[in-house]
């Protein structure tokens, strides 16, 4: 299957032409081509030994490793997935040490001298020998037969300083690895075990803890990372803007509202929005609700639904937003602050979330943003017919006239103030006048 706004898709036929449309389907067929066949046609030189007509299994590598991509992130275990993935690949290095060693002792001479693999008479005893061979090297254990020629010295160095290099850092750093594997996780992704223990305390059933892991594993699945602000918030300001606009800008503006709003605007809103993922079936808001944030659709599907909850109205999609009637001040609108429609998640759906707050702090800025946001919403509400006309014209006729009383007061208010300056003039003049003739005074009666 494939994943659609996070569901697991299984239809067959959908399956299958997408995957004979990715690049995943060239690669597979290349991997399992019958390329040993090559050496028993006529005029072509055999291959030494069928192993090397099969390289194009390895191939498969990259499947390999998506596989384990996937179970480590679905595994209620992945300390103990993570750990058996790491011995199958020390398994597997001593594998190809010990392929390499039987090749080279091959190529020597079995049995020629005591370093080389002996002459057994039973393929198994051969690979095992090459095995426990190759495990004493790369564990720098030792004991190993003296090698005897120049090749076998080179061998048994390369060894020893591949083990010193990869396997014994690897092995000596398990723990660390586990460690800082966990905590990486735990500052981005909520822990979801508190939340089953409480449910579990409080006697509530499994349906609702399955939720809640399903929700979980879709967010370490997706990379989907809630916790960002947390993460950028020793960051200076400018740096953490310049952060934000590099992970969110693109996606903001794919967003028909932000198309023609300059870029200011856009750098002020990506600091202040919210990731938030909703899972399916779930109402982002209810008619009636008092509306607080308003969220824009950055990946996934959402559904208007009727009072029912099931009868689908409309559907919005990637780049779409909905809320802002509720957090601006639009005159006449009759639904107030209250939310007017059901909004509900089809699949999951990411979204960003944009506060009551954020958003005045915003516009209070760029009044050509707010004037574009109210157009829009006004449109919106004459579509719903939850715009009041007399309402909103009585409204403007009453700010009109606050502003022509405040013009008015701004007016009196100048003229006072050239009185007061007026008069404090000729009170300071008087003042001077009056030190003068005591100054004069005085002089005559001296």
């Amino acid at each position: 299957g494939f994943l659609e706004d996070g569901i697991l898709v299984r239809d067959v036929s959908r399956t299958r032409r997408r995957y004979l449309g990715s690049w995943a389907f060239p690669w597979d067929v290349m991997a399992v081509l019958p390329t040993e066949l090559l050496c028993l046609l006529p005029g072509v030189p055999r291959v030494p030994g069928v192993p090397a007509a099969r390289a194009n299994r390895c191939l498969r590598v990259p499947r390999l490793l998506e596989a384990f991509d996937r179970c480590e992130t679905r595994t209620g275990w992945p300390n103990a997935f993570r750990m058996a993935k790491l011995m199958l690949y020390l398994l597997l290095g001593i594998h190809w040490h010990g392929c390499l060693y039987f090749a080279l002792s091959a190529h020597l001479g079995l049995g020629h001298d005591p370093w080389v693999c002996p002459g057994f008479a039973r393929p198994l005893r051969h690979y095992l020998h090459s095995f426990y061979f190759s495990t004493l090297v790369l564990a720098t254990v030792g004991d190993t037969p003296a090698p005897r020629r120049e090749e076998e010295f080179l061998f048994l160095t390369a060894g020893f300083l591949l083990a010193v290099l990869g396997f014994a850092t690897i092995t000596g750093g398990i723990s660390t690895v586990i460690v800082n594997l966990s905590t990486a996780a735990s500052a981005f992704y909520p822990d979801a075990g508190p939340v089953r223990r409480y449910l579990r305390a409080r006697g509530v059933g499994g349906r609702l803890r399955g939720r809640v892991e399903r929700w979980q594993q879709h967010l370490r699945a997706q990379r989907k990372l809630p916790a960002e602000r947390e993460a950028l918030r020793h960051l200076p300001r400018g740096l953490r803007a310049e952060v934000a606009a590099g992970v969110h800008l693109a996606a903001l503006r794919r967003v028909g509202l932000f198309r023609s709003w300059e870029s200011g605007v856009l750098q002020q809103l990506v600091l202040r929005l919210r990731p938030q993922v909703f899972g399916p079936g779930e109402f982002v808001c209810r008619r009636g609700d008092v509306g607080r944030e308003m969220y824009f659709i950055r990946e996934g599907r959402l559904a208007v639904v009727a009072e029912d909850g099931v009868t689908q109205l409309a559907v919005l999609g990637e780049g779409l937003y909905f809320g802002e009637i509720s957090l601006i001040n639009i005159k006449g609108n009759m639904a107030g602050n209250r939310r007017t429609a059901n909004i509900l998640s089809i699949g999951y759906s990411d979204l960003f979330c944009l506060g009551k707050e954020d958003l005045a702090e915003v516009l209070a800025e760029f009044p050509r943003a707010r004037a574009a946001m109210e157009a829009k919403g006004r449109e919106l509400l004459l579509r719903m017919g939850q715009l009041d006309t007399g309402a909103e014209a009585a409204a403007l006729a009453a700010e009109a006239e606050v502003e022509r009383w405040l013009r008015g007061l701004e007016v009196a208010l100048d003229g006072l103030q050239t009185q007061a300056a007026r008069l404090l003039a000729q009170l300071e003049a008087g003042a001077l006048r009056m030190a003068l003739r005591v100054q004069r005074l005085e002089g005559r009666l001296q």
